[in-house]
Order: structure tokens, then C-alpha cells, then sequence
């Protein structure tokens, strides 16, 4: 059965999709297996070749993917960015991985015995299933598949039915790759398909919710395969009373409304050192009414409209809260109807408290609650409150004072003088802390190293231990 697919400029359907059943899941899921073994007696050199023919595709099919992307997110300058930046991925990946694989595998190791001699052979997984969101749909479909593919596995994509559009042009391309065209797949559906997908896989790679996310790592239990889980944050950034208050209210305004805030590395919670919150806030509110909405001209302007219609009442439920608590709006507040889409200009909030869900809940939304503190450590306290752990941002009057401060904040990925650094620089491997993500990093050599098993060869080369060796008599029984 068709499923509508809504534009989220207008506000109305005007594309479809038609969801998989587990039994076609399955028919698409055993093609991928039955590739699968060649893909992986490959060379990682030979595979580099056949990521970089795919990067090249791409390209070619540059205008159709930036076309859909920017009908499924309203937003066009982000989605060039997605399309040029997974080109570079792949060509990354094709650069780094045969060289990763080769310094991972070991061979011919001593042990303590001897005779006895090991090596380490990493075997890929299979078939890697990949559910990836809506905020990025080309970035986070591709994010843990390409280094997979590097890996030797086959991989099979269930993308957002929110943001659908994209996988037709990049099915397209990765048709013109005849190699990788076996082993990688995209499949349209919805919730359904998407749990569906993990009865079907070795090995699933999940970005969304805390929610979605531990229902997956559930259903991955049961299925008794691993789980690479990405889920929310509600991103601290700290502005120490050293920090140049205008330098910092520009980062924290840009870190936290970039894609309209909907990404997950967005900071959401702002913490100023009492000395210098006057100067902070008035730059920050008034850069904040400067930001223009993309509206009517998708080409012009700097932030969107939310993707999801449903994500725009979330963020409205919680601004009502927290002026219904006590929090001034010094900036934004409302959300607006414009042409059918769902926008909010950059909401500025003072006089936040820890009892308002914008400061407990993941927002997701171009949403900016500050908070005045009087001491480091009451900020640093601040900062780890709550449940979320996947990154956040350290503003002071030198690199080493915000290290030093950074270090005591409970987060994956510590943005020292910037914000937001781990949607930029992926060679950190960092982990998620609290309820922020579950399994190996993707970022660094863990992002490929995650995809494989490792399997010893142990080597005897003298006598192997008869039985008599274990007796009674000569343990001395």
C-alpha cells in the first residue's frame, strides 16, 4: 500500500512511497547475502576502487540527489553541502580503509608458549542493516554504510518515510556501479520496514531517537546481533567569564540553529558566567532576529523550515512550558505557517529553570535557553544534568582553561572554543555517554573497525598436549 509523503514547504502530500513487507525485506535482504561473499574476498584495495566509482556516479547524478534532498528537508545550501560532502567520504574511506585493515590485521604473533604462534584475521559481517532519520538523509544513510562496504559487507538501507525522495537518484547512481550495486541497496518503508529489517541483518547501525533507539537495540538483543546506536543529545555549551561574550554568542547562535536545529550534535542549552551575561545575551538576541527564514526563495535566507510537522508541535509544547514557568522569549517564540511549512525564527529564552522540558527534553528545533551561573562548577553541574551525553562545547579565554573545564563534562565530543566540532572533524573517535548511544564510535578507525569480527589463528608447531599431560598424577592431584 502507497504511503503519502508530505512536503515540508507546503504542508501537503506530493510524493509516495510503497513500504516493504518482512517478506520482500527478506527477497532483498538474501540477494545482498548471496553477493556478499565476493564482495568480501576482494581486495580492500579492489574495494577502494569500486567506493571511488561510486563517488564519481554521484557526482554525475550531483543535480538530481540535491534536487530531491531539497524537496524532502526545504532547505537547498544544506543539501549541497550532503551530496558534495558524502563524495568526499567515499574517496575518504577508499583512501584510509585498505591501509586501516592492513595495520589491524596481525600475523605470525609469540605468545607465552613457544611453539605456539597467533594471528588476527578481521572477518566483515555479512549484511549490515541501516535505519537512518530525516534531519540528514543522504549524510546519515550513507555515514555507516560506505564504511561498511570498505569493510566487505553488504549493506541494506531503510531510510525516513519523512524524507524518501532521495533514494530513487541514488539508487540510480549506485547502478552505475555494477560491483557495489550487489552488495548495496536502499529499500522505501516506514516503522514496520524498519523493524522489520533487523530480523533480516547481522549487524544493525541505527541514528534517531532515545525512544526508537532502544527499541531497536531491544530487537537487536533478541536477534542476538550487535547494535551501533546514535541517539538524541541535549548539548551543553559553557561561556567561562575569560570568553569574549560576542565571539561566543556568534558560535552559540550558529552551532545552535544550523538545519533549523534539527541535528543532534545542535547545542540546546546555553550556560554564561554571570560576569559577562549582558554582553552575551545582547548579541546573542540581537543576532538571532537578524537570522532570515528561507521563505518564500529556498535560495535565499539562512535557516528552513522543520522537516517533520510534528517536530515543529514538539518545540511550540515546550516554549508554551517554559513561559507557562516563568521563561522570558527574547527572541522568536512562535511558531509560524508560512506557505503550508512550519517555521520558528531563533528563540532566545532567559530565566530557564531545570523543571521545563526545554531544558530536560531534546528540542531539536532552532531553541536557545540560557542559563546565568556564578561558579564553574555549579556550571559544570548544570552541564551533566539529565540523560543525554553525546557531545558539548566550551567557551573561554584560552584553549587550555576550556580543557581543563571540558574535561569534567560528561559528553562524547568536547568542542573547545567552537561549537558543534563533531559534525566537522571525523577522525576523534568518542563514545556516547548516558542514553545518548550504545555500541562503537563512528568516527576515527572505529567507524570501519566496528564491521568486522576478529578471528585468531592459533598456530602449534611443536606437540601438541596429550592426555596424560592433564592427569591426576601429573598435575600432582
Amino acid at each position: 500500500m502507497s504511503l503519502a509523503v508530505v512536503n515540508p514547504r507546503t504542508g501537503e502530500p506530493d510524493y509516495s512511497i510503497e513500504p516493504l513487507d518482512s517478506a520482500a525485506l527478506g527477497a532483498v535482504a538474501a540477494h545482498l547475502r548471496a553477493a556478499q561473499p565476493g564482495w568480501a574476498a576482494a581486495t580492500p584495495q579492489a574495494r577502494a576502487v569500486q567506493l571511488r566509482a561510486l563517488a564519481d556516479a554521484i557526482g554525475r547524478h550531483r543535480d538530481a540527489l540535491i534536487a530531491a534532498l531539497t524537496d524532502d528537508t526545504g532547505r537547498a545550501a544544506i543539501s549541497v553541502i550532503e551530496v558534495d560532502t558524502m563524495a568526499r567520504t567515499l574517496l575518504r574511506w577508499a583512501d584510509s580503509a585498505p591501509e586501516i585493515i592492513a595495520r589491524s590485521e596481525v600475523n605470525d604473533r609469540a605468545t607465552g608458549i613457544p611453539t605456539i604462534t597467533t594471528s588476527t584475521r578481521l572477518v566483515p559481517y555479512d549484511l549490515v542493516g541501516v535505519i537512518s532519520p530525516w534531519n540528514f538523509p543522504l549524510t546519515l544513510a550513507l555515514i555507516d554504510a560506505i564504511p561498511a562496504l570498505a569493510a566487505g559487507c553488504a549493506v541494506l538501507i531503510k531510510p525516513s518515510e519523512i524524507t524518501p525522495r532521495f533514494i530513487r537518484p541514488l539508487l540510480a547512481a549506485i547502478a552505475e556501479v555494477p560491483e557495489l550495486a550487489g552488495v548495496l541497496t536502499l529499500v522505501e518503508g516506514d516503522g514496520a520496514t524498519g523493524a522489520a529489517l533487523v530480523e533480516h541483518v547481522d549487524f544493525v547501525a541505527f541514528t534517531g531517537s532515545v525512544a526508537t533507539g532502544r527499541k531497536v537495540g531491544e530487537a537487536a538483543a533478541r536477534a542476538f546481533i550487535p547494535a551501533s546506536l546514535e541517539l538524541g543529545g541535549k548539548d551543553p555549551m559553557l561561556v567561562l567569564a575569560s570568553a569574549d561574550p560576542i565571539k561566543a554568542a556568534e558560535t552559540a547562535l550558529r552551532a545552535s540553529i544550523v538545519n533549523s536545529g534539527q541535528a543532534c550534535q545542535s547545542l540546546e542549552r546555553i550556560y554564561v558566567a554571570r560576569a559577562i551575561a549582558e554582553p552575551f545575551l545582547d548579541h546573542l538576541v540581537a543576532c538571532a532576529k537578524a537570522v532570515r527564514l528561507n521563505y518564500p526563495d529556498v535560495h535565499q535566507g539562512d535557516i528552513g523550515p522543520f522537516i517533520f510537522a510534528r517536530q515543529a508541535e514538539i518545540v511550540q509544547e515546550q516554549l508554551d512550558d517554559a513561559v507557562a514557568k516563568g521563561a522570558r522569549v527574547l527572541a522568536g517564540g512562535q511558531v509560524e505557517t508560512l506557505g503550508g511549512g512550519k517555521y520558528l525564527r531563533p528563540t532566545v529564552l532567559a530565566d530557564v529553570t531545570p523543571d521545563m522540558a526545554v531544558l530536560a527534553e531534546e528540542t531539536f528545533g532552532p531553541v536557545i535557553p540560557v542559563t546565568i551561573f556564578d561558579t564553574v562548577d555549579e556550571a559544570v553541574a548544570h552541564a551533566n544534568a539529565g540523560i543525554y551525553g553525546l557531545s558539548a562545547a566550551v567557551f573561554a579565554g584560552s584553549v587550555a582553561e576550556g580543557e581543563a573545564v571540558g574535561r569534567r563534562i560528561r559528553a562524547g565530543g568536547i568542542s573547545i572554543n567552537d561549537g558543534s566540532l563533531t559534525g566537522l572533524v571525523w577522525e576523534a573517535e568518542k563514545s556516547s555517554f548516558g542514553k545518548s548511544g550504545l555500541g562503537p564510535s563512528r568516527m576515527g578507525d572505529s567507524g570501519l573497525l566496528r564491521f568486522f569480527r576478529k578471528q585468531a589463528l592459533i598456530r602449534q608447531s611443536g606437540s601438541a598436549l596429550p592426555l596424560a599431560a592433564y592427569s591426576e598424577e601429573a598435575l600432582g592431584g
